[in-house]
């Protein structure tokens, strides 16, 4: 096997479309080694207490309590514990498209699949324990506590590249799309999520959007309203608290404004287009 291979292996769908937790396991302090051999599946492990070794084709790595060390699908590895000091640790086995999403965000790789002294004992996350655990609700709750677990490594071990390269204009664009909804939501609500300084963040996504956050706020607000006036039978009433605004009078001023129409008009316009369509489709049905 060589290290070409290997990193195919590991672009397998195969590997990738199977999901989620596999197991967890904890082995005391004794003898045991492993390998030389490839795994099919991840294999993270957190070392408790002593010591050992974890080698793979390019290195050797001499590992202690608090370290980590993960085997790839498909790299070749062999790992056994310090002769005077053999480590005890935990495991948890997993695969998954997630998984190596949430793995690409940590400085854990191929080339380095080890990670040095954590800032917190991860021993309680590791014991992904349930009873019966191909019950669809028992995975799901395995598959939580796997994502839980794998966050620490995110914070703890961060890629530069997602540590340094935030993009808050993003952020503020999420929090709006999930909080739009609610009328007590404020411009100062959308900086405090984002938490950097708001004239900062006004420059940035003024220049990113060409709008001002709270024009953003209510171009997203209308936009959803303009979707639940077609695609339902709410009054105008509903849709404007589902979209958050208390006043349907205000909201039909915003709406009027913004799309040049009030809303009934918006419903009349688009129940003849959608009228003369399905004519249409008759016609065509009957030629």
């Amino acid at each position: 096997m060589n290290e070409q291979h290997s990193l195919n292996k590991i672009s397998d769908p195969h590997v990738h479309n199977q999901s989620g937790f596999i197991s967890y396991g904890h082995k005391p302090a004794n003898a045991h080694k492993w390998g030389p051999g490839v795994r099919d599946v991840y294999a993270m492990h957190y070392i408790i207490k002593g010591k050992g070794v974890f080698s793979t084709r390019k290195d050797t790595f001499h590992l202690e309590a608090g370290d980590s060390f993960i085997i790839f699908p498909y790299m070749e590895i062999y790992y056994y514990p310090d002769a005077e000091d053999p480590w005890e640790y935990v495991w948890v086995e997993f695969n998954g498209e997630e998984a190596m999403r949430l793995l690409e965000q940590t400085t854990l790789s191929i080339d380095r699949p080890i990670a040095l002294k954590s800032p917190k004992c991860l021993k309680s996350l590791f014991e992904i324990t349930e009873n019966d655990p191909m019950k669809p609700f028992v995975k799901a709750r395995c598959d939580a506590k796997l994502r839980m677990l794998l966050s620490y490594y995110m914070e703890y071990y961060p890629r530069k590249t997602h540590a340094s390269q935030i993009d808050y204009v993003e952020q503020a664009k999420q929090f709006i799309h999930h909080h739009y909804w609610k009328n007590t939501l404020r411009v100062s609500d959308i900086v405090d999520a984002v938490n950097i300084e708001r004239s900062y963040l006004f420059r940035l996504f003024k220049d990113a959007t060409g709008l001002s956050i709270s024009s953003y706020l209510t171009s997203y607000r209308v936009e959803q309203a303009c979707e639940l006036l077609s695609s339902s039978d709410l009054s105008i009433k509903s849709v404007a608290y589902s979209v958050g605004y208390k006043d349907p009078l205000y909201f039909s001023r915003v709406f009027k404004k913004t799309v040049s129409q009030t809303p009934s008009a918006y419903v009349t316009q688009v129940s003849h287009v959608n009228e003369t369509t399905h004519t249409s489709q008759n016609l065509d049905n009957i030629e």
